[in-house]
């Protein structure tokens, strides 16, 4: 796969974006309702990391997004990055979430 990120003496793409300052947010996640971030995302964030403490569903849209168990499924435990907008591509302001299984947190970091 080509990229323009620096890589290491494997060849593993080493993370070259930085934590936006006050780009942290986290969300309180239940089964019995979707919830999303409270302040949408900046519109120069590019790339938003999660990371979920239980199975949660996601969807990524506008104010009104709404997660359901039909949505993508992110597993517990996991630290991932989602591109949620630039070159030329529409900005993502919002991301909405619902618990698989039990009560849990998910933490998000905005990166540019």
């Amino acid at each position: 796969m080509t990229t323009i990120l620096p890589t290491d003496a494997n060849d593993n793409v080493i993370p070259a974006l930085r934590l936006k300052m006050d780009g942290a947010q986290s969300i309180a996640v239940t089964s019995a309702l979707s919830a999303r971030n409270a302040i949408g995302f900046s519109t120069e964030t590019r790339v938003i990391s999660v990371y979920a403490t239980g199975s949660v569903y996601l969807r990524f849209g506008e104010l009104g997004a709404v997660a359901a168990s039909t949505d993508h499924y992110f597993p517990e435990g996991v630290y991932y990055d989602f591109a949620i907008g630039g070159d030329g591509v529409d900005h993502t302001p919002y991301l909405a979430v619902i618990a698989a299984d039990t009560d849990c947190n998910l933490y998000i970091s905005e990166k540019s």
